[in-house]
């Protein structure tokens, strides 16, 4: 059973994920900074529950990488990347932030929070799509977790 702080620290997380894809959603979306959008989010009241820091971590990342990102995830869309819904590209882009530069996260627990993300956000068999894109991906960027 998780201690009381390990529970807290994996809910902030799971929070700053949350605050990260509908920064990232907002981005897509909108096409405003992501300075400005991430200043929006922080000022926020709800903020006050989060891992504020990995939030950052997490917008920066795939504001700076979101090239790099979006070839990594074209190997495995059955469309092109302009067709996906703004959800859905928000949740595999983080996603794949994390599979690639977050290697202490275990690639279950990313799937897993991408996966409930979906199902929270996007569309009613959107969770379905993001598990096999991510599952294709977490084989390519982590094949010894496959073992």
């Amino acid at each position: 059973m998780m201690s009381k702080s390990k529970n807290n620290k994996f809910k902030a997380k799971q929070r700053a994920r949350r605050f990260a894809m509908q920064a990232i959603y907002q981005w897509q979306l909108t096409q405003h900074s992501f300075l400005e959008i991430e200043k929006q989010f922080l000022s926020q009241e709800e903020m006050v529950s989060v891992d504020t820091d990995y939030f950052k971590i997490l917008v920066h990342g795939v504001r700076e990488q979101h090239v790099s990102l979006d070839k990594e995830l074209m190997l495995f869309l059955d469309r092109p990347l302009k067709e996906l819904d703004f959800v859905e590209l928000a949740i595999l882009r983080l996603a794949a932030f994390e599979l690639s530069k977050k290697s202490e996260l275990p690639y279950k627990v990313v799937l897993n929070e991408a996966i409930d993300l979906a199902k929270c956000f996007g569309a009613t068999d959107g969770h379905k799509y993001i598990n096999g894109i991510l599952h294709q991906l977490a084989k390519k960027l982590r094949p010894l977790e496959f073992n």
